[in-house]
């Protein structure tokens, strides 16, 4: 199901701010950062997670993966990676929605308030499209986190 807060049939959807349910937990997913800075109410310099829909729309972004990481990068799901202070996440199976296969990427946070829990009313009121499938909107588990360079893999979380 796909809610919309508006009359528009979605125009300039990159701007817009998805709440969906992604690979890990619910969270806002957009490629607008400023945006998601102000409904998360958090710092500007705080950088957000990448989701990249493909390891291939990794590679077209121009972000450099260490070789010696590149597997370990398409093998792990549900981990999110930051290699020389760029974070990001391949994401292959979680964009089921016809409308977030036309990105190859988005800016992707937990759907909360900054250090609070999950609020069905507080993200209902912040998103401007709403996706859920038959499971619903659900807070899950955060997805790992590693620090990798060329040589060493450090677990953050």
């Amino acid at each position: 199901m796909v809610k919309l807060n508006g009359t528009s049939r979605l125009p300039d959807i990159n701007s817009k701010i998805l709440l969906t349910q992604t690979d890990t937990t619910v969270g806002f997913l957009s490629q607008n950062a400023p945006k998601l800075c102000d409904i998360k109410s958090r710092d500007n310099a705080k950088p957000f997670i990448k989701v990249y829909k493909n390891f291939q729309a990794l590679k077209r972004d121009y972000k450099r993966v260490p070789n010696t990481q590149k597997n370990r990068i398409r093998r792990l799901k549900k981990t999110t990676f930051i290699v020389k202070n760029f974070s990001f996440r391949v994401a292959e199976d979680s964009l089921h929605s016809s409308v977030l296969r036309k990105f190859s990427w988005n800016y992707s946070t937990s759907a909360n308030k900054s250090t609070k829990n999950f609020s069905r009313v507080f993200c209902e009121e912040k998103a401007d499209i709403i996706i859920e499938d038959k499971n619903g909107l659900f807070e899950g588990k955060s997805s790992k986190l590693y620090k990798i360079n060329n040589k060493k893999i450090k677990r953050l979380r």
